[in-house]
């Protein structure tokens, strides 16, 4: 057998410490010492807490004092597949099991840069997003799984659309731009009507001049400053966003999306 210590003191030991060493029991004790140590009993405990209440109080804990988690804090940090039950971190995006190659149903709190691995902001390699895009739908597509239950089909469905809405929505700077803020908080009008005077009088120009091109070659020149003006906004915005300075960086994306859309009637008339 082993030799171990005693990691806590008998409670006879904490009364007999409690009390005057002249009022403790002996052997054989007379009547009178019994009351006398009777009545110093009832006192002492009444009068000193820190044996009585205050000890069993300080027994009291919680959950985390062990280092456990509480329900919700699990939930969010571990996720199951809902046909095998396999156990995943919540660290990326669970959107179909590797496991047994069940589609999970769309979770709202992983964002689109989630889903395709990648920092959030605004500068993001784009060339990356179209090989990512295919393997998930390699995964997702609804094609894929018309054997399978309408459970998994509708889960299909919905994964898919939203994969396409994020491949979309990242792919270009103005959508990127306006989803970034949308995720901070802030409501982002893009049907705004321009206030500001100096670029209404620039668009009014602009469309003025897209309207009297005589040819392809004066279209082209025009296009060519959009892109210009496009991408000098686009930096704007992008330096804004670091700063969160979200007033200026609304109207960077103002100025970006009337660019955008003389851009794209000019390729109309091309």
């Amino acid at each position: 057998m082993y030799n171990t210590k005693k990691l806590w003191t008998p409670l006879s030991a904490v009364v007999r410490r409690a009390l005057p060493t002249t009022s403790r029991l002996i052997p054989y004790a007379s009547n009178s010492q019994i009351r006398s140590l009777s009545s110093h009993l009832h006192t002492s405990l009444r009068f000193t807490p820190h044996y009585g209440r205050d000890f069993l109080s300080n027994l009291k804990f919680t959950v985390k004092s062990f280092g456990f988690q509480s329900a919700a804090e699990v939930d969010a940090s571990i996720k199951s597949c809902w046909n095998c039950d396999v156990v995943k971190p919540g660290t990326t995006p669970f959107l179909y099991c590797d496991s047994c190659r069940s589609i999970q149903p769309v979770d709202l709190s992983i964002d689109y840069f989630q889903i395709f691995g990648l920092e959030k902001k605004y500068d993001i390699e784009v060339e990356g997003l179209e090989g990512k895009y295919k393997d998930w739908q390699k995964k997702l597509h609804p094609d894929l799984v018309h054997s399978k239950s309408e459970k998994e089909r509708e889960y299909a469905a919905e994964q898919s659309s939203r994969v396409i809405d994020a491949y979309r929505t990242l792919n270009k700077p103005l959508s990127r731009a306006i989803y970034l803020l949308r995720l901070e908080g802030v409501d982002v009008d893009e049907e705004q009507t321009v206030s500001h005077p100096e670029l209404l009088t620039e668009i009014m120009e602009i469309r003025e001049a897209v309207e009297e091109a005589a040819d392809s070659q004066t279209l082209n020149q025009i296009q060519y400053e959009m892109e210009k003006k496009l991408e000098e906004s686009s930096n704007s915005f992008a330096n804004a966003y670091q700063s969160r300075n979200f007033d200026e960086a609304l109207n960077c994306i103002q100025r970006m999306t009337y660019y955008q859309r003389a851009s794209e009637e000019i390729l109309k008339k091309l």
